[in-house]
């Protein structure tokens, strides 16, 4: 049931409350009035009788415009086979308007019968002043004097419209009804009447969804284009300045432990996994390497399966992905998941089978597997370059980078100097002595200190450019991975970077981003809320365990909020409620608080003041640094939501042979026990012909006089039936006992 009433489907269908009752009482159902609830059998037969009668007006205004083109085709052709001849001789010089208009007057004054006989009905046929107009009109074709086509409305042949090409407008989520107006030249007050046409009630400054705008465009003959971030349109430059050849972007890519991080460390000659808990890389790292034949940036990406979303970002900005296979392991999951990432962003990939030196590597296992997937070693006949290395000791390193080069090469990688910078977001954190810190990739162009930009939401000015390892350079050209400071917020990573005119142009796109932003989240909110009600009302037993997800870097977050978020079934869930960069406030433990959920901090710490009131308010604040461990105590943690599994065990058998009523006691059944032993706690099932009449608990248990705790098999007793007094010879009295086991989340 959907709990919808019938004055709301009315309402829906843009119809009134009694046409709806007649509408649903010819299709057989019987409402008792309009307050009553539809089911879903007879909203989907209202929708079916509704597109039923869509589609009927849809075929004959298709069919009755079909007449109208067929009939004012051959009003051309009758009007062209008078005129043409005359026009001719007219270009030649041998003929004048003057002679030439009477003659097609006596054409027009033909009989009735000579005339089109396939005119549609209501229309008069052929008259003076129409063969003039098409006389003149082909006259005009015939010298070159084209004109634009007119559309004419059928009531006061005014024209309407005088564009015969298409017209395209382009939009973005959540526009105002102004902002649309504008954008197809023409007035609020004619967006908002047709707005009022369609059944929606909109004011100049109410933000539209997406298909409220598709819709209103097709009204006025407009094709929507989307533009997915407000501000890239207008930065797009239309010509070539300084077009130079750019160093390659590598990604490694593979799965978590083949020695994707090992590699790079031997690269650049440092220790990168030192820096990271647990071993494993929790971030991308985008790294700058000279060598002597080149320039290369590579990007190393988390292999763990949780970072899914992260290996993606990296495939989507590089150039060439260079596939980490351990020798001694097999293909992954986690490896398959890269090469589906690669494929998809369309960038050659290399193989690197790491790990030859240890005595179980296999590396032929690997060609054989990985050929499943469409990479084909050269020496098998492919296109697919795999290098065996060993990133330890650093075998056939060379001989890769060489590789990578050769490919950079084949590619023929360029990029425009002239033009102004452009870039993507690889990471953001906040730092407490810098502020926030935005890794970037640029991609055009060459950034300096002091360039006005805009990323994502947020906006700002170059107040200082840092390499991979804090040190401060002076530009950042094409394909060079840069620390910029100077932004006023926290962007996502892959955000698009773009450096404005000015700053007042980069304060207004992030205005306007923010407005959408926050438009977004408002409505996704109140979408959540609503489905949370709606499970609530439906199943009644729908427990979540809420979290606040806080983390040093925007990367990392957005990767620990998706993994928390698939665990679970369909009786227990995660429900992230916020998630932030930065260390964990006072805010998030009101927020905490007032939701009943707890924080979830990674490689962040809570503030003093926010530690006080988390311990005020007793809410629960959970601190890692490794991602297995957050994944694990959330999993534990929701597994003790889960409702225990109840099991019954029987543990006797009772017969009742005697009743005996007692005044102001009640009665009391006199059993022998057949089976097992009654106990004074267990509860009890009266079977009577082998029915159950009553489940309950025993109120007293007597051996004779004496109050008893248990009574074992063989032996008579008296029992009296809580809240039951209707108990009669030959009953059996089954006493039984529940036990909760806990359930596991599967």
């Amino acid at each position: 049931m959907t709990g919808l009433r019938i004055y709301q489907l009315a309402k829906e269908n843009n119809v009134s409350s009694e046409a709806m009752m007649a509408i649903v009482a010819e299709l057989g159902f019987t409402p008792k009035s309009r307050m009553s609830t539809a089911t879903d059998e007879m909203i989907a037969a209202v929708s079916n009788r509704f597109k039923k009668e869509r589609d009927e007006l849809k075929q004959k205004e298709a069919e009755k415009k079909r007449k109208h083109q067929e009939f004012e085709k051959k009003e051309r052709e009758a009007a062209v086979a008078v005129a043409a001849p005359t026009a001719l001789a007219r270009m030649a010089g041998d003929l004048d308007e003057e002679i030439v208009l009477p003659k097609l007057a006596r054409v027009v004054d033909r009989p009735q019968t000579e005339r089109i006989k396939s005119a549609p009905k209501g229309s008069k046929g052929l008259d003076k002043k129409a063969v003039e107009e098409s006389f003149k009109k082909t006259l005009a074709e015939l010298e070159g004097q084209r004109k634009a086509k007119k559309y004419y409305r059928r009531d006061d042949r005014e024209p309407i419209a005088v564009e015969s090409q298409e017209k395209m407008v382009r939009v973005n989520e959540f526009m105002t009804t102004a902002e649309l107006a504008h954008a197809m030249d023409m007035t609020p007050a004619q967006v908002i009447s047709k707005c009022l046409e369609l059944g929606l009630f909109a004011t100049i400054n109410q933000r539209l969804d997406l298909d409220t705008i598709e819709t209103i465009a097709l009204e006025f003959g407009f094709k929507t284009e989307q533009v997915k971030e407000i501000g890239i349109e207008e930065k797009i430059e239309e010509e070539t300045v300084e077009l130079r050849t750019r160093p390659a972007v590598v990604t490694i890519m593979g799965h978590v432990d083949h020695g994707k991080t090992s590699l790079l460390d031997y690269i650049r000659k440092t220790n990168v996994i030192a820096g990271e808990s647990g071993g494993i890389t929790q971030h991308i790292g985008a790294y700058e390497v000279l060598l002597s034949s080149g320039k290369i940036t590579f990007l190393d990406t988390p292999g763990h399966q949780a970072f899914t979303a992260m290996r993606a970002r990296g495939a989507q900005i590089t150039d060439i992905v260079v596939l980490v296979v351990a020798a001694d392991d097999s293909v992954m999951p986690q490896t398959v998941e890269a090469i589906d990432h690669a494929k998809a962003a369309g960038v050659p990939i290399l193989v690197a089978i790491n790990k030859v030196d240890l005595p179980t590597a296999n590396p032929e296992t690997i060609k054989h597997q990985l050929s499943k997937y469409n990479l084909i070693p050269e020496e098998w006949g492919g296109k697919t370059i795999f290098v065996e290395i060993s990133a330890k000791f650093g075998k056939n390193i060379e001989k890769l980078l060489e590789m990578i080069l050769l490919q950079a090469e084949l590619l023929e990688l360029k990029a425009d100097y002239g033009v102004r910078p452009q870039g993507t977001v690889i990471e953001a954190r906040l730092d407490k002595g810098k502020g926030t810190v935005v890794t970037i990739l640029a991609q055009k162009g060459v950034l300096k200190v002091g360039d006005p930009f805009v990323t994502g939401a947020y906006q700002g000015r170059v107040r200082a450019l840092l390499d991979e390892r804090g040190h401060t350079v002076k530009e950042a050209p094409p394909s060079t991975p840069v620390q910029i400071l100077g932004a006023n917020g926290v962007p996502q990573a892959g955000d698009s970077f773009i450096v404005t005119e000015s700053e007042q142009e980069a304060r207004e796109i992030a205005t306007r981003r923010m407005r959408v932003k926050r438009e977004q989240d408002f409505r996704q909110l109140k979408s959540l809320t609503l489905e949370e009600v709606y499970q609530q009302v439906k199943a009644g037993l729908i427990k979540e365990l809420r979290v606040i997800v806080k983390g040093d870097v925007d990367g990392s977050v957005e990767a620990l909020a998706d993994l928390l978020s698939k665990i679970g079934s369909g009786e227990v869930k995660v429900t992230v409620i916020h998630k932030g960069v930065g260390a964990i406030n006072e805010n998030d433990v009101l927020l905490a608080a007032a939701s009943q959920a707890i924080i979830v901090g990674f490689h962040v710490r809570p503030e003093l003041r926010a530690r006080e009131l988390a311990a005020k308010e007793k809410v629960d604040i959970r601190l890692y640094t490794v991602i297995y461990e957050a994944q694990e105590e959330i999993h534990k943690a929701l597994e003790g939501l889960l409702a225990p599994e109840i099991k019954e065990k029987v543990t006797g058998t009772v017969e009742v042979r005697q009743i005996f009523k007692i005044s102001k006691v009640g009665t009391i059944a006199g059993c022998y026990v057949q089976a097992g032993s009654v106990r004074r706690v267990d509860r009890v099932r009266i079977v009577r012909n082998a029915v159950v009449v009553y489940d309950g608990k025993i109120e007293a248990l007597k051996r004779f006089k004496d109050d008893a705790r248990e009574v074992a098999t063989g032996f008579e007793c008296g029992i009296k039936i809580e809240n039951f007094n209707d108990i009669k010879v030959g009953d059996v009295i089954e006493c039984y006992e529940l036990t909760e086991i806990a359930r596991k989340l599967v």
